[in-house]
């Protein structure tokens, strides 16, 4: 079986992860033959795939090759000023529907994630099971699938914000709120407790994209 291949996975699924988890991050160049053999499938599924990403504007064109694309300043302002509402509205939800095994698993996330806070990177993977456990929780299919779209294009940014000296740990405090208010069936505080922690991941952001 050829390395990363899932075969209950598609092309397009398997692409996106890779870009997501930051197999491939912006700039790299993407080539049919190297996923193929990469993913176990063959060129067709991956040339459509391919064609499929770079409509999503997930891929550009540089001459003939497809790169990841990259969010300028501007683009990714506007993208935070959507999550931020958008991830607000799914906490201020899940503080309404979730179940308690939901707000269970929300606050095992929160402890397990304590031994993370010296690995960025595991953490930051994390912390994307987390957001997606909120969003779930907040019983709301459509708002689901809007949020999958803008944290797809969340994988377009060069930095995590919780790589920041020392955003580990607030982020743990941060989410420790959130599941609060969650499990305090308090709406208008953990739609506020999570607006207020993507704007200080986008503060935390922008700082780092103008230091690097």
């Amino acid at each position: 079986m050829a390395q990363g291949q899932r075969p209950n996975k598609d092309a397009y699924s398997l692409i996106l992860e890779a870009i997501d988890v930051g197999v491939y991050k912006p700039g790299d160049r993407l080539v049919e033959s190297d996923l193929a053999e990469r993913f176990g499938v063959s060129r067709t599924p991956i040339r459509e795939a391919l064609q499929r990403l770079e409509t999503q504007s997930l891929l550009a064109r540089d001459g003939r090759s497809l790169i990841v694309n990259s969010l300028d300043h501007n683009q990714m302002a506007e993208l935070y000023v959507v999550r931020t509402e958008l991830e607000g509205l799914a906490a201020r939800l899940a503080a309404r529907h979730a179940t308690k095994e939901e707000v269970r698993v929300l606050q095992d996330m929160v402890d397990s994630d304590q031994k993370l806070v010296n690995d960025p990177s595991a953490l930051a993977r994390s912390n994307r099971r987390f957001h997606k456990q909120i969003h779930l929780a907040s019983h709301n299919r459509y708002l689901v699938q809007q949020l999958d779209l803008v944290h797809r294009s969340m994988a377009l940014m060069a930095t995590t914000s919780i790589a920041a000296e020392g955003r580990g740990e607030d982020t743990l405090v941060e989410h420790q709120a959130i599941v609060d208010a969650i499990a305090n069936r308090d709406e208008a505080g953990a739609y506020e407790a999570l607006r207020a922690h993507i704007s200080t991941a986008f503060v935390t952001r922008l700082k780092a994209e103008n230091e690097a």
